[in-house]
């Protein structure tokens, strides 16, 4: 279900896709439970939809909740808690709030090196993620 409400979304038919994405996150909070790591990409996709339909007020405490949950289920080094708080700093930008987000994108930028220094492998988000935070750092003049 959330994977049709992902390709709605992305084919832009967003008031078709946000019932979808609500009852798949419903439905997985009932199966794994509200903690589950399941339960925060449901969140994060909702998030994205709504952020994308100009709901940010919405969509910043699921992206907050998806990243509490990454972090306990995974550790606070995990690329997966990169990638929320890429997603959380970018919703804060979006909102103009810039000293909040710059932490958060310089630490997702940190956890991607990390991964390429642990693994010897580059981390496939980590260019992505360093021009996040290029671009943020240019808009603050730091």
């Amino acid at each position: 279900m959330n994977d049709l409400g992902t390709y709605l979304q992305a084919k832009a038919l967003y008031s078709e896709a946000d019932p979808l994405m609500r009852h798949a996150l419903a439905i997985d909070e009932e199966s794994f439970g509200s903690e589950h790591p399941r339960v925060a990409i449901e969140l994060n996709n909702l998030a994205q939809l709504l952020q994308a339909t100009n709901r940010l007020e919405e969509a910043e405490p699921l992206m907050r909740r998806a990243l509490a949950i990454d972090e306990e289920s995974f550790g606070s080094e995990h690329p997966m808690v990169a990638i929320r708080l890429n997603n959380l700093a970018r919703l804060l930008q979006a909102t103009n709030r810039l000293a909040e987000a710059k932490p958060l994108m310089r630490r997702m930028v940190e956890i991607f090196l990390l991964f390429t220094i642990r693994t010897g492998h580059k981390h496939p988000n980590v260019d992505a993620g360093l021009g996040n935070y290029m671009h943020l750092s240019g808009r603050d003049g730091a």
